[in-house]
């Protein structure tokens, strides 16, 4: 039934691909990969890891990285699903692994990947649970790993519902290695075995903050003037930019060389989110025409991906994207591990455990709407030494969670052995 609805659906499916090719011209090329049909590499595939998109990709990184630390014959290949982390999957790892879309989950596109491929085992970044895929692979006899997961309770509610039609898929997965200690205990009431789940924390703690990092950050604010405050908008969505503005407006009749740094999530927003900045009155320059912050700009738009931690590093003040808008937040770890004091709106479902760790320690604050986002970076700008005890509390709760990506490896290394 699942596979007739996909085929009933794939038409549509398509011509959305096809819509986003019009705004994104990246999502143009590489169509048939997406429906199973590439070039196969050379070898048999030892390891298959699946990333959506960017937030799993930097969270699968690390594991990545230590496979090929413990078992360098390995071959290993990684699939994503957008233009922006094949481009920052090539920036990490270049030819060390082999890339392709992930195909659409349906199973002439599945068995069509996997055939030529050929995995061995493979390893699903947090919570992407494609029916036919798991499937394909577990027909092959390839172990399939959930790492990193994470399960809301909204999702787990939907599951159960549904659970006498899917409780085959949970019952396939060897392992769950979740987050945190309740993302567990919502698998465990999906049907999976207690033997098959573990909490290994999030590998997302496991980032490796270079120290060019911060002297590139300093780099890129050399022209602007020592008292000057840089504050970050960073992952901002539809809707989102227009609340942000609109909270700068504010602070800058405070403090008139505030600047900030406008981070849209998407490429196919950079052009929009440069336009709003303008039409509202305001000196914007953005990094592809501007590489460095202008002392007089009141609005810099980031218009590059893989830039984001060094624009992080030159910031003073932080605010987390996609919390404003019902999107459920980003990734707080990043600012955090720079030691910056964090704000974010109260749609934050995404990253639920890890944002309460930084709530309880002190280094991450909610706000309501842009109203209170106001009042919280003014009070902040005003007591910078606030702001930098709140960024200390930061960086101590991202040293406290390190070590998920040797636990992570750890537990399936038995299928290697």
């Amino acid at each position: 039934m699942y596979s007739i609805l996909v085929a009933i659906c794939m038409p549509f499916v398509l011509l959305r691909l096809w819509m986003r090719g019009l705004k994104a011209p990246e999502y143009r090329t590489r169509r048939l990969e997406r429906m199973g049909f590439f070039e196969a590499p050379e070898q048999a595939q030892d390891i298959w890891v699946h990333a959506v998109s960017v937030g799993e990709l930097l969270a699968a990184e690390p594991i990545i990285r230590e496979l090929q630390s413990r078992y360098p014959e390995k071959k290993i290949t990684i699939t994503t699903m957008t233009p922006t982390s094949s481009a920052l999957l090539d920036k990490l790892f270049g030819d060390s692994v082999f890339h392709v879309y992930a195909p659409y989950d349906f199973p002439l596109f599945v068995r069509a990947f996997l055939k030529r491929i050929r995995p061995s085992f493979v390893i699903i970044m947090e919570t992407e649970l494609w029916p036919n895929m798991i499937h394909g692979a577990r027909a092959l006899g390839c172990p399939v790993v959930l790492a990193n997961a994470r399960l809301s309770e909204r999702s787990a509610k939907g599951y159960r519902r549904l659970l006498p039609m899917v409780s085959w898929l949970f019952e396939s997965l060897q392992l769950v290695l979740c987050q945190h200690q309740p993302d567990a205990q919502r698998f465990a009431t999906l049907g999976i075995s207690a033997e098959k789940i573990g909490v290994t924390g999030s590998v997302k703690f496991d980032i490796d903050v270079d120290s060019s990092v911060a002297e590139s950050g300093a780099r890129l604010r050399e022209n602007v003037p020592d008292d000057t405050t840089i504050w970050i908008a960073a992952s901002t969505h539809e809707g989102e930019d227009a609340k942000v503005l609109s909270v700068h407006r504010q602070l800058k009749q405070h403090f008139p060389s505030l600047t900030l740094i406008l981070v849209p999530r998407h490429p196919e927003r950079f052009e929009s989110a440069y336009d709003q900045a303008s039409e509202a009155g305001f000196q914007t320059s953005r990094f592809s025409s501007s590489p460095l912050i202008g002392a007089k700009d009141d609005v810099y738009v980031l218009d590059a991906m893989g830039q984001l931690m060094r624009f992080y590093a030159a910031s003073d003040l932080v605010f987390i994207g996609g919390s404003l808008a019902e999107v459920g937040g980003h990734n707080p770890i990043e600012p955090g591990a720079l030691g910056k004091a964090m704000l974010i709106g109260p749609h934050y479902f995404n990253f639920q455990m890890i944002c309460q760790e930084f709530m309880d320690s002190g280094a991450l604050q909610t706000v309501a709407d842009e109203n209170e986002l106001f009042e919280a970076l003014r009070s902040l700008i005003e007591c910078p030494d606030i702001a930098r005890a709140k960024g200390e509390k930061a960086y101590a709760v991202v040293e406290r969670g390190k070590g998920a990506t040797g636990r992570v490896v750890d537990a399936i290394a038995p299928f290697f052995n």
